[in-house]
């Protein structure tokens, strides 16, 4: 049974007083929470403040992008090790926003998935369509490219600590979100592509979480389709109110 995983990402929002307030506000809500995975990631400059406010519970903190280099001249960026040292235990990786507006690639993706775990830490590797592609039916044609440009040399081992989070770009921010058969659809073929690249069990095991405008009026009917093991929500993560509704999704 995979246990579902409710992840925020802040995006570049929240100054530190607010990113502060925010989390004491999911942490009197949340800190309890077992039957449900929780993490939060704010932007760099609220990690200190965030961690240490959340030290105790069970909501787990990460940041939003890192380098697939240890150290060296890389003018703005940050190490998967510099990560783990400040205390976090997760990384997003390949997120639509640095694709599109970054140059992030299949190929640094996969880089910078392979420092993650060699760092020790649990990477959610995102994927997902523009409009442009959906419309001219080439969704699944996408996201196999993404999966497999990620997740190459990564072992069977390996796949134990990484999340996978499935996010139509035509939905991120706009209001609009993929129905459940929509989303379905796209993770069920998603597990099953992993089948067939690292077998059953890591088919089984892979959690798979949807983004897009998830919210607490839609979560509960997209957590009832069979594949789809949580949500990385955007906007509704800045509000502790929706956040907490949408992990509370089975209430």
């Amino acid at each position: 049974m995979r246990k579902p995983f409710m992840a925020g990402n802040w995006k570049m929002n929240l100054l530190t007083g607010e990113s502060r307030k925010l989390v004491q506000q999911l942490k009197a809500d949340l800190s309890r929470v077992n039957d449900v995975e929780v993490a939060v990631f704010p932007t760099l400059a609220s990690v200190a403040v965030v961690i240490e406010a959340l030290r105790g519970t069970a909501i787990a903190v990460g940041v939003q992008n890192c380098h697939w280099e240890k150290s060296g001249a890389f003018t703005g960026e940050l190490s998967a090790e510099m990560i783990r040292d400040m205390g976090c235990t997760k990384v997003l990786i390949g997120h639509s926003e640095r694709r599109q507006c970054f140059g992030e690639t299949d190929e640094t993706v996969n880089k910078k998935l392979h420092a993650a775990l060699r760092a020790g830490l649990e990477p959610i590797v995102c994927l997902g369509e523009t409009l442009a592609e959906r419309e001219s039916g080439r969704t699944l044609e996408v996201v196999s490219r993404q999966l497999k440009g990620a997740l190459q040399c990564v072992s069977v081992e390996a796949m134990k600590n990484v999340t996978l989070a499935y996010e139509p770009v035509w939905a991120i921010g706009t209001g609009k979100n993929a129905t459940s058969q929509q989303a379905q659809e796209v993770h069920g073929y998603l597990r099953n592509l992993l089948k067939e690249m690292l077998g059953g069990d890591v088919s089984q095991q892979t959690r798979i979480q949807y983004g897009g405008s998830v919210k607490g009026s839609n979560v509960k009917e997209l957590m009832g389709m069979p594949d789809i093991d949580g949500a990385l929500v955007g906007g509704a993560s800045l509000i502790a109110e929706s956040f907490c509704a949408i992990v509370h999704y089975q209430k």
